[in-house]
């Protein structure tokens, strides 16, 4: 009984340490903004969009939702994450899309929607505090 246990211990340990798919690495973000800034004038309005090249993996993407929450992405496709591929904002900034492999992602929940995407883009924390806008991890 005991070996039967251990066999089975070892193929657990095995099985799950496997690669994870399109998995975009941590990366510290810690992104703040006056809301009266010019550089996200766009979410002034529900459905505004704006992105950033200076935080995350490949920079980040900011959307306020209809129901006026903000919500913020990594710009990093999870199609081939190791390649740092940014997505780019789609017009209007409903979904984002990666280039190289043609992959799209809903801006209101990061879901993929568009194959070869399976998994969302890797969200951040954004919250509005008095009159500045965070995004952090």
């Amino acid at each position: 009984m005991k070996r039967i246990a251990g066999i089975l211990s070892l193929f657990l340990l095995f099985t799950a340490c496997g690669k994870q798919e399109n998995f975009v690495p941590d990366f510290p973000v810690n992104f703040s903004a006056p809301l009266t800034d010019p550089n996200i004038s766009r979410l002034s309005t529900p459905g505004g969009a704006v992105s950033f090249n200076n935080y995350g993996v490949a920079g980040i993407i900011i959307y306020r939702r209809a129901d006026n929450q903000y919500v913020a992405y990594d710009r990093c496709s999870t199609v081939n994450p190791e390649q740092k591929n940014a997505v780019v904002l789609d017009d209007p900034a409903l979904t984002a899309t990666d280039p190289v492999s043609g992959a799209k992602y809903s801006l209101y929940d990061g879901s993929p929607v568009k194959a070869p995407a399976k998994t969302s883009l890797k969200r951040y924390n954004a919250y509005v505090a008095g009159n500045t806008l965070y995004v952090k991890n």
